[in-house]
């Protein structure tokens, strides 16, 4: 149990249904949650610990609902996206063991603290074919590693493409084993740590994924068959259902076919819909995890404001961490902005509460966990950080708002807290060794590349 903690003396945003932003105020936790929320001085606990907060903003932890377990460890490989893609894959299958995946949980945990997020959700692999889950060792390491950490995370798990003919290595004692990999299994140890894992950590969930398939593909029995195994075992156990990649009639078609989408569906990119992808969206209730920095929001365009004006939610999310993005969800909101008020050259778009409203609460509904997180209300997990104000980019103190959605970065976070558990103070984190978090991971990162038989980032600092 923590201890009860008062925040007190900052600039509250609380992202509740009135949005009220107190100018001088207080959060008091207690057990973990929110216990009271106002302006002044309250009544708190004798032993109660204090943060000052003044000089800064106090508002929800972030929320990031798209990402990847495994990326943090494949950053600058390749001379291009596709050349990064391929490698990547090697990697992924060919030379990680349990302790890659743990050191590089621990490594990207850390870089979610530091950047003020406390919620993510992760698929655990890279892509629709690379899927670590032929056996269950590699996603323990990588939950346990996450849960020492403390920060809040979905994992989705699940298949390969029934096309992929995965073959991965198995590694012991120096030496190794190939293992073919079949969906079927990998669903059925997605279904066993989902039940490993239920109720077993307050911050740790699991979600089922399944790859993207285009209407051509859905002609083929076995994805179907495979599909409709993925459907039904998220709704029996209750988790979410997560898609990396709907684009360009994807969504149409696969409700079509499969009917595949309800409320608990989290449908990465989206871009390109059609008419009848987004009347599906509108119809069924799945959401959005909008990626700005990805590169499919190259190459193609998510109406994430047409979207959210028609009722659809639409959340933030990072696709970190590679090739060429981190979890800086601040960043993110930037880029949202410039990005649609480009397409529309219109600066008015996306306004900075409302890009607040999808790193925040929207992301929160996104993961059907707005009853829980995403506000600063009694009652709801403590999940809170703590943004240092007092800095030239920031300045004048005027609309913490607009300058939080503008001007701030993921540097700016001074504190980190989740579930009253404070992670990061003063740009330190105060329960781990950051130095050993970085030299655990470059060892992991040098056997991975050793064995991939890669050159090991020899232009080191």
């Amino acid at each position: 149990m923590t201890k009860a903690l008062l925040i007190e003396n900052g600039a509250i945003i609380t992202m509740d249904a009135g949005r009220r932003i107190l100018d001088k105020g207080y959060v008091l936790v207690e057990n973990g949650h929110i216990a009271a929320i106002g302006d002044g001085v309250p009544a708190a606990p004798a032993d109660v610990e204090r943060i000052d907060a003044s000089g800064m903003v106090v508002m929800p932890g972030l929320i990031d609902t798209h990402a990847h377990a495994g990326h943090m460890l494949t950053k600058g490989l390749g001379g291009d996206s596709e050349d990064w893609m391929t490698i990547t894959g090697r990697i992924y299958a060919e030379a990680t063991d349990p302790e890659f995946w743990a050191a590089e949980a621990a490594l990207s945990a850390a870089e979610r603290i530091k950047c003020g997020t406390t919620t993510a959700a992760l698929l655990f692999g890279g892509g629709p074919d690379i899927m670590r889950t032929e056996a269950p060792e590699a996603a323990e390491a990588h939950l346990a590693a996450i849960a020492e950490m403390g920060v809040r995370e979905i994992l989705a798990i699940g298949p390969n493409r029934p096309s992929a003919k995965s073959v991965y290595r198995e590694y012991e004692n120096g030496s190794y084993k190939e293992v073919p990999v079949v969906p079927d299994t990998q669903l059925a140890v997605s279904a066993a740590l989902i039940d490993a894992w239920a109720n077993r950590n307050d911050c740790l969930r699991l979600a089922i994924s399944l790859p993207v398939f285009s209407a051509e593909e859905l002609e083929d029995a076995a994805v179907l068959d495979l599909s409709r195994k993925a459907r039904h075992l998220a709704r029996e156990k209750n988790v979410l259902l997560v898609q990396d990649g709907h684009r360009d009639g994807s969504i149409a078609a696969n409700d079509a076919k499969l009917d595949l989408f309800d409320t608990c569906s989290l449908l990465a990119h989206c871009v390109d819909l059609t008419d009848a992808d987004r009347a599906v969206l509108k119809r069924t209730g799945a959401k959005v995890a909008h990626n700005p920095s990805a590169l499919m929001s190259v190459f193609g365009r998510c109406p994430a404001p047409e979207l959210m004006a028609e009722g659809i939610t639409v959340s933030l999310g990072t696709d970190a961490a590679a090739p060429d993005r981190s979890f800086d969800m601040f960043r993110n909101m930037f880029q949202a902005h410039r990005y649609h008020a480009r397409h529309f050259r219109d600066d008015a778009v996306l306004p900075p509460l409302q890009l607040l409203d999808m790193a925040t609460i929207e992301g929160a509904r996104a993961l059907s966990m707005e009853a829980e997180i995403g506000s600063l209300e009694p009652g709801k997990r403590a999940d809170i950080v703590l943004v240092n104000m007092r800095q030239p980019h920031l300045w004048p103190p005027t609309n913490p708002v607009q300058r939080l959605a503008r001007f701030a970065n993921g540097a700016d976070v001074d504190t980190t807290i989740v579930g009253g558990r404070v992670l990061m103070r003063g740009r330190r984190l105060t329960e781990h060794d950051e130095g050993a978090i970085l030299d655990r991971a470059e060892k992991a990162f040098r056997l991975a590349m050793q064995r991939a038989g890669l050159a090991g980032g020899e232009n080191r600092p």
